[in-house]
């Protein structure tokens, strides 16, 4: 059995019980040894997770030390409450086998109307249309589900929890491909032949390879979850509303939960209320939510203060991401911490989905795992930086242009009200139907094994 996972499966699990009483069996304390791995992921949220699936599903690092993923937090992290998935994330979760466990618990949405408080004029958008087909719709979650998800499918062991990535360092022995060493904070040595840092905005994987520091968009959102304990009754459709500067919306996850949000310019306050979920409300409701409807307000007011978050939306600048070292040898980066972006085409979790089909199928393709990385990355690099352009373009524009103010504002809005939202909207959607393929190669008949 390879050194690697023997050495997870021996340490303690940590105090994360399931319905049983019992630890989930793909988590691993830390502990303090010297590790081979065939592949380590830095990571274990939306982007980690489903790469050491789609590896899984593809039998890469089944014959060597397997695959390692190293979570710095004690458990699964649920940063950010709820999120929307859209078909092209479905696309890619029915590769990773685990797209049913998802649509038997959330109903699908086609529905979005946004109001312009100013005007009370609402347009109606509809996000499938003909397209929606079966599974393949559009579906907000909450994020703690989709990381069990695809975390239940994992091997006894993978996810090692309260691991502090120290260092990265590459070595080469004489006639061998260069390999990843890296150093834990609790003198763990780990060995990989694949390193792949899914570790957020601010991953040190991505530092270390040389890619920009991520940018501010000018702009911060609050995100939280409302929670009526005898359901909320609101209708099962994305409401909008916009207004100078600011960007508020709420949607049903289930009877009883609602995720909503407030993306507004950013400002001294939000540095005052840090993380104090009372503030940042209070901020919300008494000051720069005052003038949103009565039912937003109620939603907001019914948080849960667990899921309540402040924080500015930052992005990697497209020429970078087309541009940028986002590969060294046998090491790269996926998700967040290779593409971040702001939340204004809920794209950031589908995408990191995207990319751990594409990197897993690069990778079980590839002679050497650095032509895999290389293949990997040559594949995402363009789709990443349309991706984030259009996220940015559709926030800013829709939030009536980032402090902008007097004719210029009114002439955002006016291209937001007359063109943006009937010529341009329609084509960035589009982008939402992306299909990344599958991770098993079609048979002769065009079909793929999973069909």
């Amino acid at each position: 059995m390879p050194r690697a996972i023997m050495a997870s499966q021996r340490a303690s699990l940590v105090t994360m019980a399931d319905r049983g009483g019992k630890a989930p069996a793909w988590t691993s304390a830390a502990a303090a040894v010297d590790v081979d791995a065939e592949v380590v992921i830095v990571g274990a949220g939306i982007a980690g997770l489903a790469t050491a699936l789609a590896l899984r599903r593809l039998g890469v690092g089944a014959a060597g030390g397997g695959v390692l993923v190293l979570e710095r937090h004690a458990e699964l992290r649920s940063t950010g409450a709820a999120l929307t998935i859209f078909p092209n994330g479905w696309f890619a979760l029915r590769a990773l086998g685990v797209a049913h466990k998802l649509t038997s618990r959330y109903d699908a949405f086609e529905t979005s109307r946004v109001t312009t408080l100013e005007t009370g004029a609402t347009q109606v958008f509809r996000f499938a249309g003909r397209k929606s087909s079966g599974d393949v719709r559009v579906r907000p979650m909450h994020r703690k589900a989709l990381l069990e998800a695809l975390a239940e499918e994992l091997p006894p062991g993978t996810i090692r929890f309260s691991s502090k990535l120290a260092s990265i360092a590459t070595e080469k022995a004489q006639d061998s491909p260069e390999i990843a060493v890296l150093r834990l904070d609790d003198g763990t040595v780990i060995r990989s032949k694949v390193l792949i840092g899914c570790d957020g905005v601010h991953s040190v994987v991505s530092q270390w390879l040389g890619l920009s520091e991520p940018a501010s968009s000018g702009r911060s959102a609050v995100r939280g979850l409302a929670v009526y304990p005898d359901g909320h009754g609101l209708k099962k459709e994305l409401r909008q509303f916009l207004s100078e500067g600011l960007r508020a919306g709420m949607v049903p996850i289930s009877d009883t939960d609602v995720y909503w949000f407030l993306v507004n310019n950013t400002i001294p306050a939000e540095k005052e209320a840090g993380t104090d979920p009372a503030k940042i409300l209070r901020e919300v409701t008494d000051n720069l939510g005052r003038l949103m409807p009565a039912e937003y307000l109620d939603v907001a007011r019914h948080s849960d203060s667990d899921n309540l978050s402040w924080a500015p939306l930052l992005y990697r600048a497209p020429w970078a991401i087309l541009r940028g070292p986002a590969a060294r040898g046998p090491v790269t980066v996926a998700g967040d911490a290779f593409h971040p972006m702001t939340p204004d085409m809920a794209q950031g979790g589908c995408s990191a989905l995207e990319d751990a089909v594409v990197l897993a199928r690069a990778l079980s393709r590839a002679a050497t795992p650095a032509d895999g990385v290389a293949s990997y990355v040559a594949e995402r690099r363009g789709r990443a930086a349309w991706l984030v352009a259009g996220a940015y373009l559709s926030g800013w524009v829709q939030q009536g242009g980032t402090n902008v103010r007097g004719v210029r504002g009114y002439m955002v809005r006016l291209f937001r009200d007359w063109i943006f939202y009937r010529f341009l909207f329609p084509r960035l959607a589009d982008t939402m139907w992306f299909d990344c393929g599958d991770l098993v190669e079609p048979n002769a008949e065009g079909k793929t094994h999973s069909e």
